[in-house]
């Protein structure tokens, strides 16, 4: 299948919703892992007694570990290109953090299409905007414009 045919294909799903994820819990286990991973040890993240009187009452996951959740969720997506090779992270056009992940909220991705583009070189670069919500929370946790780079 050609580039030309899989954009005439999706490209009905451009400005729509393609995906709404399950609920994930993002766990002080995950939070304390990736503080040891980023050397991100700020008392709002691993400080469960410090946090407790902090302004969230408990501790917090890092902005960037709810954005770090984008690959899990988007593997889970059900687009699925013919004659696709690979994609690959090709990085994000902008994002807000909006509203702390507290210690074992469930998150989840509401994924739009948001716009494909043929590039030279057999690829499609596809921007999804995702919308990281949080389990009875009213405003998201994150939005994010991603890019993805697929080689035919």
């Amino acid at each position: 299948m050609s580039i030309a045919s899989v954009l005439k294909d999706m490209e009905k799903s451009i400005g729509k919703e393609v995906f709404l994820s399950d609920w994930t819990q993002v766990t002080q286990e995950q939070i304390n892992q990736f503080a040891d991973s980023t050397k991100d040890h700020q008392w709002i993240h691993v400080d469960a007694e410090k946090a407790a009187k902090g302004p969230f009452g408990k501790t917090i996951a890092h902005g960037f570990l709810t954005l770090s959740h984008l690959p899990f969720f988007s593997y889970q997506v059900p687009l699925k290109m013919e004659g696709a090779q690979m994609s690959i992270n090709y990085g994000l056009n902008k994002v807000r953090f909006l509203n702390p992940v507290i210690s074992g909220a469930k998150i989840r991705d509401r994924i739009v299409l948001s716009a494909l583009e043929e590039k030279p070189g057999n690829r499609l670069l596809m921007t999804q905007t995702h919308t990281i919500e949080i389990e009875g929370q009213e405003k998201p946790a994150c939005i994010a414009e991603a890019l993805g780079m697929i080689f035919f």
